[in-house]
């Protein structure tokens, strides 16, 4: 499986430009860039990024050798496709179509999605409704670009086990429209390996982190081999589902020495392709 290592994972004042040759000095095979409202550097990935611009970030990664590997965003917890605010809905639409274009000219074939949130405004049932809705829709123009949408289990309250996120797929019915399977984020209610089980035809990108359960909390993220993820068994059930896409880090930086974390993830990284 190939190494993969989001921005987010090094320091905050990081570049694009800056991760992108960090990533390629560690040892990875590609890197995830996200999507942000807005960003002082340039060139950046924004809402309202030029066509250039996003080719400015292409070049560097061709002229490093390190592969775009996907487009991720935090932006769909500010705007989801849920929302009981239509003007919210079309603003995260409207994101949604906007990483698919950027993904285009990356060179990359998914984006990230986080496909609704439910609240004490959103019930479960209309997330599902609006969020299918939603994905149908933006499926066409995925498919038109050849860029598969990875929907991604998060702490959103919101399809929450594997055999519903199977059937919310099954329902949307396009071959664009896939899942975007982060480790660490199932293992305060569930088994990673269950989930990959269950999604094992789905699954276009895998975020990696461990978790550690005694904590329970946002604060129980960790790097890999510092929680409680089998990761035996996670592997395992990857290589028997014949997945052989990214293994994308996506970690918090250190307080002390935050660039060292994109390194230390790499060499744990090689340990679990070696499992």
């Amino acid at each position: 499986m190939k190494k993969g290592i989001n921005c987010w994972t090094f320091p905050a004042n990081y570049t694009v430009k800056e991760c992108i040759e960090n990533a390629k000095k560690a040892g990875y095979d590609g890197i995830e860039i996200n999507m942000e409202e807005e960003k002082k550097d340039t060139p950046s990935l924004r809402i309202d990024s030029t066509k250039d611009e996003i080719e400015e970030i292409f070049k560097i990664s061709r002229s490093n050798n390190i592969p775009i590997s996907s487009v991720a965003t935090a932006l769909h917890w500010k705007y989801p496709l849920t929302d009981d605010d239509e003007s919210v809905r079309n603003k995260g639409i409207k994101i949604v179509e906007k990483m698919i274009e950027a993904a285009k000219t990356l060179h990359t074939d998914a984006i990230l999605v986080v496909p609704g949130v439910v609240n004490e405004d959103v019930s479960y049932s209309k997330a599902y409704k609006r969020s299918q809705e939603a994905l149908k829709a933006l499926s066409k123009k995925a498919e038109e670009a050849k860029v598969c949408i990875g929907i991604e289990n998060v702490w959103n309250k919101f399809l929450l086990s594997p055999l519903e996120m199977r059937k919310f797929m099954d329902e949307i019915g396009s071959p664009y429209v896939r899942f975007y399977f982060d480790v660490g984020n199932v293992l305060a209610f569930s088994y990673p390996e269950h989930w990959i089980e269950v999604l094992a035809d789905y699954i276009v990108r895998v975020h990696i982190k461990d978790f550690d359960t005694s904590i329970g909390n946002i604060r129980g993220f960790k790097n890999l081999f510092e929680g409680n993820v089998n990761w035996p068994a996670v592997i395992s059930a990857l290589r028997k589902a014949n997945y052989e896409g990214y293994l994308t880090a996506e970690l918090s930086p250190y307080k002390t020495h935050p660039e060292m974390l994109a390194y230390d993830a790499s060499k744990r990284l090689d340990i679990l392709n070696g499992m």
